[in-house]
């Protein structure tokens, strides 16, 4: 095998839990080519994560942690939540724009409202629900991006669609997140669209964090955008003040 990155070390850890509920460091040298060091590093993470629950030796799942839920099951999760998001992020879109939309279902509920717009503007995604909502604007230019297409999943996921962004110059982009600290910025669960998701942020001229409440104090695996690289975040909730005033001293606007 290869040798991984950590976020893809942790995740196949957690694949791996996820088959065998139980695990030990010896068991996992077998799969992933680090030292137990390492692995035990790493299995101390994922337990501050709240994913698994070391013991001795290894790590057994946590019971309570959810099965990745569908597209359609968080689709309906904080519909409400996701609905006020976006009739706030859809006033930052001007004529002519060129936008990056993710492949969330808060950028979804997006997509909903620029279908009914009269905006001319330019849309790029790697989210299939969101092509198949914006394909009906007419006056809506969409590019899909270019990937894998997973079972179950309706992102394009990987780096295949890099070379379409690196001819396009993106305004804004718009994205959800699994969670959001301020040490961590923004994250994810799944690593092979965080890798997209690090490129959509390098491209675009700004970055706008579309997160609901129940996303925030929270993190995932990984880490695809920074405070630095965020501009501005719109939530459903006031947030403390405290983090308001961290947020604030790193320049992003909040709404």
């Amino acid at each position: 095998m290869n040798k991984l990155f950590a976020t893809e070390r942790r995740q196949l850890i957690l694949n791996i839990l996820r088959e065998k509920k139980r695990v030990t460091v010896k068991d996992l040298a077998k799969y992933v080519n680090v030292s137990e060091a390492t692995l035990r590093a790493d299995l101390n993470i994922l337990e501050e994560e709240g994913l698994l629950t070391r013991t001795h030796g290894g790590a057994v799942l946590n019971e309570d942690l959810p099965a990745k839920k569908s597209f359609s099951e968080r689709e309906k999760k904080n519909r409400e939540s996701k609905i006020a998001i976006a009739k706030k992020a859809i006033d930052l879109i001007s004529h002519k724009d060129c936008i990056l939309l993710d492949a969330s279902t808060t950028s979804l509920e997006l997509a909903r409202l620029l279908r009914g717009s009269n905006k001319h503007i330019t849309v790029v995604t790697n989210g299939l629900s969101q092509v198949l909502e914006l394909k009906e604007n007419p006056v809506i230019n969409v590019i899909l991006i270019g990937g894998i297409a997973r079972m179950g999943s309706m992102a394009i996921e990987g780096l295949l669609g890099k070379s379409v962004l690196d001819k396009i110059n993106i305004d804004t982009l718009f994205t959800s997140a699994s969670g959001f600290t301020v040490e961590e910025g923004l994250t994810d669960f799944n690593v092979y669209e965080v890798e997209l998701k690090r490129v959509m942020v390098e491209k675009a001229n700004k970055v706008v964090a579309l997160l609901d409440s129940s996303k925030i104090g929270t993190s995932s695996i990984a880490t695809f955008a920074t405070c630095e690289e965020i501009d501005t975040l719109i939530t459903d909730q006031n947030i403390s003040s405290d983090l308001y005033n961290q947020l604030i001293n790193y320049n992003i606007k909040i709404l």
